[in-house]
């Protein structure tokens, strides 16, 4: 172990020790600072690019919880300068914490960096950056990191800053790759799909297309998943149903059917023999739904379930992560979540620390019982974190796990998120231009009834014609009739401007 570990475990250790004080709702009049780097580390899609710094922004939400803590502090930082309005858009949101003193314990730093790169691979490049931050930071002992995802420049960012970081050491990140989460699947007898691991080749595809034929006579499709791809943009369908011969499995492995954003099938092979990946069952049936499960480790092994969706899919064969509805379905919310759980307690003990998720497939034919399989665990925040995170900080309530529920104040909650509310049309408004429409329509929160609407990714409708939302009604059909809004709004100051 050399001198960055060392001292990465020492912050660990110390941050350990201290919890749960840290905790939100634990710290009380402790002083304490959070720095929050909403870094993106992961391979993602040429074309997502303009919107990185965009996505920089999700965690606004999260400081409105953190200002609930009177002596909490927040250094928020990103690539480039936030629109001021949209800070005050989030502060007004919650009309008791829009205080002058309020706004005095939100530092903002802009690296004003705007390359496509991770944003703490910069934040390391700039030593006085770092320094101004430390500055910041009055209370080092009580203080800590929020990151999006964790790699080896999160470790050397809490190194330099002095800071542990609310997340898992990055030797452990191979649990949240494919292969990694469908082992512990099987170690903790979690129900997932018949497949094989550790294919790198074309070769390997065919002969694991063979076996799962051979132990599920009946299959009709597999996916194959590099090892690291995110948001099913690594994944592509092979169907196997009619293929007999080794060369018609061939033929059927080259014809393998990708997201319309992904490269061709060459491109995909080389990527498989670069990072590996897994073949595995595709699960078919007359109802298919992707539900996931939110979960938190604690540094001191803790789990606790913090919610569960409804994961909204797209593209070209319903494998690409678009949005979601909270709660699951509550005819299987409950078994999944402590199936979650299983996978989550042993994460926990492999030294997991921060949020994480487990992704299902639910099947079932005619009015049956839903059947689950566990399809992969994100070891790290995702999708639908920043929703989950919005409904705290403007509700102030809880998910009660056995339930399958969320309650603030005795009353139930749902919503509908996106972070791809999009059109190429949407690009001529400008994020202020959206703002004056959210206004002038209405589209807000009523803080006193605790529904309304959430915006974010604003910054990237100039950019890509992209928004996100968050709708959160007392029930399921308000938080759809809000969203609706939304789209209704966009098309009708679109079609304005024409």
């Amino acid at each position: 172990m050399g001198a960055v570990e060392t001292r990465f475990a020492e912050l660990q250790e110390r941050m350990r020790a201290l919890w749960p004080t840290l905790t939100l709702r634990s710290i009380g009049d402790e002083e304490r600072t959070v720095v929050v780097v909403h870094s993106i580390s992961l391979d993602v899609p040429d074309h997502l690019a303009p919107v990185y710094p965009a996505y920089e922004e999700r965690f606004l939400c999260f400081v409105l919880s953190l200002l609930r803590a009177p002596r909490s502090r927040v250094v928020y930082v990103t690539s480039q300068p936030i629109l001021p309005r949209l800070v005050d858009y989030w502060f007004r949101l919650v009309p008791e914490l829009d205080t002058a003193e309020a706004r005095r314990r939100l530092t903002l730093v802009a690296l004003s960096d705007g390359s496509v790169q991770p944003l703490t691979k910069k934040l390391l490049r700039h030593p006085r950056v770092l320094a101004r931050i430390r500055s910041l930071v009055t209370n080092p002992e009580r203080s800590l990191i929020v990151p999006f995802a964790m790699s080896a420049y999160e470790v050397e960012l809490a190194v330099r800053l002095g800071l542990p970081i609310y997340g898992s050491d990055p030797a452990l990140l191979h649990w949240g790759t494919k292969t990694g989460s469908r082992r512990i699947f099987a170690g903790e007898d979690v129900p997932h799909p018949a497949g094989v691991e550790g294919v790198s080749t074309l070769e390997d595809v065919i002969a694991a297309m063979r076996e799962l034929r051979a132990r599920r006579p009946g299959i009709r499709e597999v996916v194959v998943k590099l090892d690291r791809g995110v948001g099913g943009l690594g994944n592509g369908v092979v169907r196997v149903a009619g293929a007999e011969t080794r060369r018609q499995l061939e033929r059927r492995a080259l014809e393998i059917r990708l997201e319309d954003d992904a490269p061709g099938a060459a491109e995909f092979y080389a990527a498989l023999a670069v990072e590996g990946g897994i073949v595995e069952e595709r699960i078919v049936a007359e109802e298919i739904r992707s539900p996931s499960v939110q979960l938190r480790s604690s540094p001191t092994g803790d789990v606790e379930i913090l919610s569960t969706h409804d994961q909204v899919l797209g593209g070209t064969h319903g494998q690409t992560f678009l949005g979601s509805r909270f709660p699951a379905d509550s005819d299987y919310a409950v078994p999944i979540a402590w199936e979650a759980l299983k996978a989550g307690r042993r994460l926990a003990r492999e030294g997991a620390v921060g949020r994480f998720a487990v992704d299902f497939v639910v099947a079932r034919e005619g009015a049956g019982e839903w059947r689950p399989s566990a399809i992969e665990i994100n070891l790290r925040a995702g999708g639908t974190t920043h929703p989950f995170m919005a409904l705290q900080a403007l509700t102030d309530g809880d998910y009660e796990a056995p339930a399958g529920i969320y309650r603030a104040h005795g009353v139930t909650k749902f919503y509908v998120a996106t972070d791809h509310l999009e059109s190429p049309r949407y690009a001529v408004l400008t994020p202020e231009d959206f703002l004056d429409v959210a206004e002038e329509r209405g589209l807000g929160w009523d803080a006193e009834a605790g529904t309304g609407l959430a915006f974010h990714l604003v910054s990237a409708l100039a950019v890509a014609g992209r928004l996100g939302v968050t709708a959160i009604g007392d029930s399921r059909e308000q938080a759809h009739e809000l969203y609706r809004s939304v789209e209704v709004a966009l098309e009708d100051e679109v079609a304005a401007l024409a």
